[in-house]
């Protein structure tokens, strides 16, 4: 099904388009944006920074909050912001929570039911989402793709780049969870979505237990806010993302520190998606 185009905005010399599409994997309309610059052209096709955002939110908090648009016209970067699960399915229970189902699909393929009958965000970010977007936007350079994100969308970054070594040319994260298996948010949303026994899928989706199995050298960059809650009340754990990368020589940088730093992680895409 082809994508169609709800509006159009003006955005930092470029545009911000809002789309909507049928997916096939998560059984409903999918919503998203796409920022993109004014350089790109279908002969000039723009590299692409995807964003994942995290719990409770859609593919508008990342376009009208996260300040990426600024330094990604700056670079001639296209940006997309996903949804960050399926909406509508009628699954009971889904709507419940903050943290579990709607506005929570933590980027995985769930295999328990009822979930594994749409949410399966793994499938549609790393496959459905690209294919109709590059199929339909020439303005857009598919072999030039950077991933990102924040939160549980910080866990999806790093999880899809490390389970898909060459898929994308580098990542970063905001104050990602790092380490789910051990984690609230990640024992409720795998309990849920693989099962309370199937630990091997939990830890398939798990960037710390992920990182010393990458074939590659990395790169990573991580920030996370020193004043954060969730980080305080041991939901993101990046310390045991940082001891599993010095074990293994993974080259992992995570600053602890206040502020705003969009811009830090375009700029980190660009050294990759500009090269």
């Amino acid at each position: 099904m082809s994508i169609s185009t709800d509006a159009t905005i003006a955005s930092f010399g470029g545009k911000l388009l809002k789309l909507k599409h049928s997916a096939k994997t998560t059984n409903c309309e999918m919503k998203f944006n796409l920022f993109l610059p004014s350089t790109a052209t279908t002969s000039k096709p723009a590299p692409v920074l995807i964003y994942l955002a995290g719990l409770t939110c859609t593919g508008d908090n990342g376009a009208e909050k996260g300040f990426f648009q600024s330094k990604a016209a700056e670079k001639g970067i296209a940006v997309v912001y996903p949804d960050t699960s399926p909406r509508g399915l009628g699954i009971e229970g889904e709507d419940e929570s903050y943290d579990f189902g709607s506005g929570a699909g933590f980027y995985v393929d769930a295999t328990k039911e009822p979930y594994s009958k749409g949410y399966k965000m793994y499938s549609y970010i790393t496959e459905e989402l690209p294919k109709a977007l590059f199929g339909q936007f020439k303005e857009l350079d598919g072999s030039r793709v950077s991933i990102t994100g924040h939160s549980m969308g910080g866990h999806g970054a790093l999880t899809l780049f490390l389970k898909n070594p060459g898929m994308y040319k580098s990542v970063s994260a905001f104050a990602p969870i790092a380490n789910p298996s051990k984690c609230p948010w990640g024992e409720k949303a795998f309990s849920g979505y693989f099962g309370e026994d199937q630990k091997q899928k939990w830890a398939d989706h798990d960037a710390t237990e992920l990182l010393p199995k990458f074939p590659n050298d990395t790169d990573i960059l991580i920030d996370v806010g020193t004043g954060d809650n969730f980080y305080k009340q041991g939901q993101l754990l990046p310390e045991n993302l940082e001891k599993a990368a010095k074990e293994t020589g993974k080259g992992l940088k995570v600053n602890y520190r206040e502020g705003t730093f969009a811009g830090d992680h375009v700029e980190h895409a660009a050294k990759y998606l500009l090269k």
